[in-house]
């Protein structure tokens, strides 16, 4: 039987229409990437469901455990992803975000720390994972949207980054006139230890907020906050932790190699006038157990300094009312555990340059962990609460600081 051609193009456009529809979302190619700021991994293969990967070191010196990375068409499939170096899997399993980044949520622990499944959306066309929670300069620009203008606020750049990157620099309080104190916050030395940006957000929301805390603040302290010490690693999704030849938090010596670390340290000593008391640098410690799942002090082979720690830590122990718990007795003592000479041998950190500053009482590190603070569960929001905690134990502390 001869059919009019019309009705073959008909017929053959119906059949190619439905073959479309009928394709189940499975058949799609699985597209896995680090195109985006804080992204890191190697896949070595892909395997049906099965997804084998690495986290890419870098110039890490050593074992670290730090990975980000995107999947694209693999909507309502259920994946596999193993890993091939090393346990780099937290305790409360992955973060995920199916928004590109913009939140994030823990998928939970996992069976083992070297794997995980996933079962994405039927509607998911991008999902990103992580170690950890990133946060980048995006993120930040999220959060000084949300502050919106305010005149106890300043946003500054601190210098350029090795790759041209403005390296931000915020100043927080009593930015108008003399202040009674100072006091210096830096974070991301080693840039993968985003949680701690978390942690800084919150602190700045107290200053900030109208309340007789931020009052306090805004009328006797000028706070500045390094948000992104390495802000390079940051954006290009480095472990940033034993950097070749060394990493930014031991680059506080006469040789800094680093701009962001040489430009910290020319302003912060002009910008003190004398009156810098306070300054804190915020880490996240190792991936798991012990130690490593509680918010401590890291204290300083100088009797002196390690007293003024205790003192602080006696304060931010009473203050605080948030919801990951700290302990003064988790505080690590120097020649404890990892806190020995031995670690210390590559340079000048953060905190130790900056109990040298003149007017200083207190130069010290707090390690904030990844995922679980005393069995509390580390988030954005927690995070912030414990930054609200810190403002408070800030105060406590210079109210009773000479």
């Amino acid at each position: 039987m001869n059919f009019p051609k019309y009705l073959l193009i008909a017929l053959l456009c119906l059949f190619c229409n439905w073959e479309a529809h009928a394709l189940p979302a499975t058949n799609s190619v699985i597209q896995i990437d680090t195109n985006f700021p804080s992204g890191n991994i190697i896949v070595e293969k892909i395997e049906g469901d099965t997804i084998t990967v690495h986290q890419d070191r870098r110039d890490t010196e050593g074992y670290w455990f730090y990975w980000c990375f995107r999947v694209r068409g693999a909507a309502g499939k259920t994946l596999t992803f193993n890993f091939t170096d090393g346990s780099p899997i937290g305790v409360r399993g992955p973060g995920v975000s199916i928004d590109e980044g913009a939140s994030w949520t823990w998928l939970g622990k996992q069976p083992t720390m070297k794997s995980f499944i996933y079962s994405f959306p039927a509607t998911a066309e991008s999902v990103r994972f992580s170690f950890g929670m990133p946060y980048t300069e995006a993120t930040l620009k999220t959060f000084l949207a949300r502050i919106g203008s305010n005149r106890a606020l300043k946003h500054e750049t601190l210098c350029l980054s090795r790759k041209g990157r403005a390296v931000e620099r915020l100043r927080v309080g009593k930015i108008k006139g003399e202040p009674k104190f100072r006091a210096l916050v830096t974070c991301r030395a080693h840039c993968c230890e985003m949680m701690t940006s978390y942690v800084a957000e919150g602190l700045i929301e107290a200053v900030l907020a109208k309340d007789k805390e931020g009052e306090w603040f805004r009328n006797n302290v000028e706070l500045l906050v390094i948000p992104f010490v390495d802000k390079d690693g940051v954006e290009d999704g480095d472990q940033g932790k034993n950097r070749r030849p060394r990493d930014h938090n031991r680059d506080y010596g006469t040789n800094s190699i680093y701009p962001e670390t040489r430009a910290i340290k020319d302003f912060a000593t002009q910008w003190s006038k004398g009156k810098l008391r306070f300054a804190l640098d915020l880490h996240c410690p190792n991936v798991r157990g012990s130690v490593n799942e509680t918010i401590y002090i890291v204290g300083s082979e100088n009797p002196k300094t390690w007293q003024e720690q205790e003192r602080f830590g006696a304060i931010l122990e009473k203050v605080q009312n948030g919801p990951l718990v700290y302990k003064a007795s988790n505080n690590l003592p120097f020649g404890t555990s990892w806190n020995a000479p031995a670690n210390f041998t590559a340079g000048t950190s953060g905190s130790r340059w900056a109990a040298q500053v003149p007017g200083v009482k207190l130069g010290t590190t707090i390690e904030f962990p990844y995922a679980n603070a005393s069995d509390g569960e580390v988030n954005a929001n927690t995070g912030r609460a414990f930054g609200h905690d810190l403002a408070r134990a800030i105060r406590g502390y210079l109210e009773a600081t000479p």
